[in-house]
């Protein structure tokens, strides 16, 4: 099983049992910019308690390393859980979604997109990657989450609203990150001379 294999089941799960989900992370990064290596599939989503036993259907055992107890303490703590499907070393980490304002507009912002011919999954809009990218980066400062930004920027940046991801750097105390990297973009258009 390979990524987009593991992407198609859980869409194919998530939307036969009708849970709310957003395919966000360095999933939704490649998607608008560009590509890089990733074991790790990242999505947002509202799942309710009712609907646990049926998820375990979509992820046996046999195949999926899925626990119930550790998905339903998310559901209550607001937290994350894993799905691994040990003989690739793939893995999916589900966020469970909030009622935060954030939450509420990326939500609201999904956008369905074909990952590969012939299928398509919602992703969250990229505004709302980058801002996401932005709060990893202030909480962990790994710099894959920079060059993820970088490169969505540099690929779809005539169709990135700015505006928008201002607005939630401000809200979110992100102004700071948001304004290196676009001092950094301004530096690498110059350098190749397009500034």
């Amino acid at each position: 099983m390979g990524p987009h294999d593991l992407l198609k089941h859980m869409v194919k799960a998530f939307e036969s049992l009708q849970i709310p989900y957003l395919v966000t992370g360095s999933v939704a990064s490649m998607l608008y910019g560009e590509p890089r290596f990733t074991n790790d599939i990242d999505v947002v989503a509202d799942i309710s308690p009712e609907k646990v036993k049926e998820m375990k259907r979509y992820f046996p055992e046999k195949d999926f390393y899925f626990d119930e107890r550790m998905v339903r303490d998310a559901i209550t703590k607001k937290g994350s859980f894993n799905i691994i499907h040990p003989a690739s070393g793939l893995k999916v980490d589900v966020m469970i979604r909030t009622s935060s304002p954030f939450d509420e507009s990326r939500f609201k912002r999904g956008k369905r997109l074909p990952p590969t011919k012939g299928w398509e999954a919602t992703f969250a809009a990229p505004e709302d990657v980058i801002v996401k990218k932005m709060e990893f980066y202030k909480e962990g400062g790994s710099e894959k989450h920079l060059r993820d930004i970088t490169g969505m920027l540099k690929t779809s940046g005539k169709t990135i609203d700015t505006v928008y991801i201002r607005q939630w750097a401000e809200k979110l105390n992100l102004t700071e990150i948001w304004e290196a990297i676009c001092r950094r973009l301004e530096e690498s258009k110059e350098k190749r001379g397009t500034g």
